[in-house]
């Protein structure tokens, strides 16, 4: 592959981006963009997800003003409900019982910002997760397996999490992990970076 044009940067913290941006070759640093990620009152979250993504673009790029500027964010919707992250395992746990024999939907925005000449490209992938009913037992199991506390809705679905679930539906498996790459690769593409 050649070195892209310009420099790109993720403005995120989360692991989970940098390790799907590796998979398709892209080695770029990481920053956090730092910003208030509370929903408006009001918001879908289908919104939040997209002006979430956009946000933490943004602020990266008061810093890096000549780079491509990746922006993601998810948000988790049990019926009416917003699932954030647990950062407990009581909580956690709360979640999985709650979402036992449900279909949670997974909103995943990215945002692809040139920072030199302001274009913005945006689209978010909704996916789908059925559960399976779960018990108390596998529910714990789970947890101390996989500890998945930095995840909205308590399931890593590229590890132990997968076992879970009943159904996926999603036009990008990578949506759900939580950067979706079949729309940011077309973005890249526009932008000059070719991927392979």
């Amino acid at each position: 592959m050649n070195p892209p044009p310009v420099r790109i940067v993720l403005a995120s913290s989360s692991a989970y981006r940098r390790a799907l941006l590796r998979r398709v070759g892209i080695e770029c640093p990481s920053v956090p963009p730092d910003i208030d990620e509370s929903p408006l009152p009001g918001e879908l979250p289908l919104d939040t997800a997209r002006r979430l993504a956009f946000a933490k673009a943004q602020k990266i790029a008061e810093r890096e003003t000549s780079a491509l500027i990746i922006g993601s964010d998810q948000v988790a919707v049990l019926g009416e409900h917003v699932l954030g992250k647990p950062g407990t395992h009581a909580a956690a746990s709360e979640q999985l019982r709650a979402m036992s024999g449900q279909a949670v939907i997974f909103h995943t925005a990215v945002c692809l910002l040139n920072a030199a000449s302001g274009k913005v490209q945006q689209h978010c992938v909704p996916t789908i997760v059925r559960f399976r009913i779960l018990d108390t037992g596998q529910i714990e199991r789970y947890l101390l397996h996989d500890r998945p506390y930095d995840c909205a809705g308590s399931a890593k679905i590229e590890a132990m999490g997968i076992a879970l679930v009943e159904s996926i539906d999603s036009d990008d498996p990578s949506a759900l992990i939580g950067l979706p790459l079949i729309a940011l690769i077309g973005m890249l593409r526009q932008e000059g970076v070719i991927i392979p």
